[in-house]
């Protein structure tokens, strides 16, 4: 072992196995690595120990590298300790700057090159044992201080311990000290405290009831369980809650505290240290919610191609896999425009000029494509692309894309909150009408059910004449139109997703159901639902964004059976229709007749159990 004094390498990073990685890399320079998982754990260490070099991790919860680093810089003890960035991301040449700025003199990019990173600590680690003897007549003179500080009365005593606590609040940024006497019932409360519960530090005269009166009412309990289970056996404690500040704002705080007891075992001083932990709380909320959201769209994407397969019909199995490959294919190439988007909406031109890619060729241009930049909604991009499939696999086959010489032409424009596109094809065969309507067709004309949308076919003998209009600003509610008299049930079908909306239709009319079109938005359904008595309902759970929960109080208030279908867990929902059936998407057929025929059995009309197992 060498003779050098060992300094130290704080190396911090939320990930234990790439902590592991950086010790082995440079456990050969025979420094003191010391591995910590958090932010808050690198200041407390550099408040007791000096640090030769800081490897931070760019990217930590809670505190990402660029604001500890901020942090430690604003600490003069600290102002020139090395701090290296490590990335396992692409940085932009704004966040070098940005890292510069708080105080990083390196970075490292993953994957780590040993050789490189040992070469880096040494430098400065050395640079650091050089510069150490200047420092050390400083070190002697705090510690001079420190000595009489202690032997000073007790009021210089404490005053010196809080300037301590109020040092480590400041460095962990949202942190404040406070320390309470029981027997004199003297506060002592710092600025960082006074921030944290919003309240003015020089006007606020700390007490007991004004605390309890900064505190969430729903928590007050629990904090007065807390501090009673405290005992000379187990003094220290924390705990979570919430506050409510004079301005009305809600945060969340974080408790550590320690007690002292007097010889009678009587509770005598409360000290602690509080932490604003608002983004924490918010933070996981928010995952929370991201994984719920990841689940359900999963599952409707699920759905989705449930629909595809249950619908597509061809007479033979090669034809068959075609199909459903090339239309998931789309499927696919759509919700990847979408991810780009974050779901925002989906580029109509990506979406035309993506789906009609393998018909461009490199010679003449055999497809235009003229309109201008705008999004579609996500609800429309998946349709929007799946007819465009349709239209260039047809034309492929039959129409003027299977001629040397055919063409088409795609336009599209926006008008008093309608987008229209249209294809036109030419220089093909003669076309003539299909007899019989397939998927593509089905999907495509079910665009037309609102009373704002419009799908044309023109069967034109020199091309297929197409024309789609879609609603791109919010319509008025629909006209429910009178049904004539049957004595199959009448179902309220909601549902978002139209190709899902159409396999479900297809599926409950198959089955002895007459039902509504697919129905997607909330006020639409509330509407249908005033405007004509139904015997059930199927409702899809989230309508854009909004829940179905007010169309289920109507129909519950009218007596309506109904059963909820969706992309989220049963446990989500609101425990007022806990005795509500729940379908999760993909939906099998099975579960489906099975829970109708449960909550229709009671009604008139209801196809009898033998109908509904012939006609499934």
């Amino acid at each position: 072992m060498s003779d050098k004094e060992r300094v130290n390498v704080l190396l911090v990073d939320d990930q234990p196995g790439k902590l592991l990685s950086y010790e082995v890399m440079l456990g050969e320079l025979d420094e003191n690595l010391v591995p910590v998982t958090s932010a808050k754990d690198a200041l407390a260490f550099l408040l007791k120990s000096d640090v030769a070099v800081i490897l931070v991790d760019v990217c930590m919860p809670e505190l990402d590298g660029f604001e500890l680093a901020k942090m430690i810089r604003e600490h003069p003890r600290f102002q020139k300790t090395a701090i290296i960035f490590i990335s396992a991301i692409h940085l932009s040449e704004s966040d070098y700057l940005r890292g510069y700025e708080a105080g990083a003199v390196d970075y490292v990019s993953v994957p780590v090159v040993p050789e490189l990173l040992r070469a880096k600590v040494r430098v400065f680690a050395e640079l650091f044992r050089k510069t150490r003897d200047l420092q050390q007549l400083n070190n002697d003179l705090e510690r001079r201080v420190a000595e009489r500080t202690e032997a000073l009365a007790v009021s210089g005593d404490r005053l010196r311990q809080s300037e301590q606590r109020r040092g480590l609040a400041l460095m962990a940024g949202r942190m404040g000290s406070w320390d309470h006497d029981f027997q004199s019932g003297s506060w002592f409360w710092d600025e960082g405290q006074s921030r944290i519960l919003g309240v003015d530090h020089d006007g606020f005269a700390p007490s007991i009831e004004a605390i309890a009166g900064l505190v969430h009412l729903d928590d007050v309990a629990r904090i007065a369980s807390a501090v009673a289970r405290l005992s000379p056996a187990d003094p220290g404690g924390s705990i979570e809650f919430r506050i409510t500040r004079p301005d009305g704002e809600i945060r969340w705080c974080s408790v550590a505290a320690v007690a002292a007891f007097d010889a009678q075992g009587a509770l005598a001083r409360l000290s602690g240290v509080t932490t604003d932990v608002t983004d924490r709380k918010e933070a996981e909320d928010r995952q929370v919610l991201l994984a719920r959201e990841v689940d359900h769209r999963a599952k409707n994407t699920l759905a989705v191609v449930q629909a595809i397969v249950r619908l597509a019909r061809r007479d033979n199995v090669e034809d068959y896999s075609q199909a459903i490959e090339g239309r998931i294919a789309a499927l696919a190439q759509t919700h990847e425009l979408l991810s780009q988007s974050r779901w925002e909406g989906a580029s109509i031109e990506r979406l035309v000029m993506d789906e009609m890619a393998p018909y461009r060729g490199e010679g003449e241009p055999r497809v235009s494509a003229t309109g201008p930049s705008l999004l579609v909604k996500p609800e429309q991009a998946q349709v929007v692309a799946l007819a465009l499939h349709e239209l260039a696999t047809n034309a492929a086959k039959y129409g003027s894309l299977s001629a040397q010489q055919g063409h088409v032409d795609i336009s599209w424009a926006t008008d008093d909150g309608l987008l229209t596109l249209k294809w036109s094809e030419r220089g093909g065969p003669v076309v003539v009408k299909p007899s019989k309507t397939g998927f593509g067709t089905k999907i495509i004309s079910r665009l037309g059910s609102n009373s704002r949308d419009k799908v044309v076919f023109d069967w034109h003998p020199t091309g297929l004449k197409f024309t789609l209009q879609l609603r791109y600003a919010e319509p008025a509610s629909p006209i429910v139109r009178p049904h004539e008299r049957s004595d199959a049930s009448r179902l309220l079908l909601v549902e978002d997703e139209l190709i899902v909306g159409t396999f479900m239709q297809d599926l409950l009319q198959g089955i002895g159901y007459r039902t509504t079109q697919p129905i997607g938005r909330l006020a639409d359904a509330i509407h249908a639902a005033n405007s004509e008595r139904f015997d059930g309902a199927v409702l899809d759970m989230n309508l854009h964004g909004e829940i179905v929960y007010p169309l289920a109080d109507l129909l519950t208030a009218q007596c309506v059976p109904f059963v909820f279908v969706t992309g989220y867990a049963p446990r989500g929902v609101d425990p007022r229709f806990g005795a509500v059936p729940v379908l999760q998407k993909p939906v099998a057929e099975a579960d489906l007749i099975r829970t109708l025929k449960t909550i229709l059995a009671a009604r008139p009309g209801q196809p009898s159990t033998t109908d509904l197992r012939q006609q499934a």
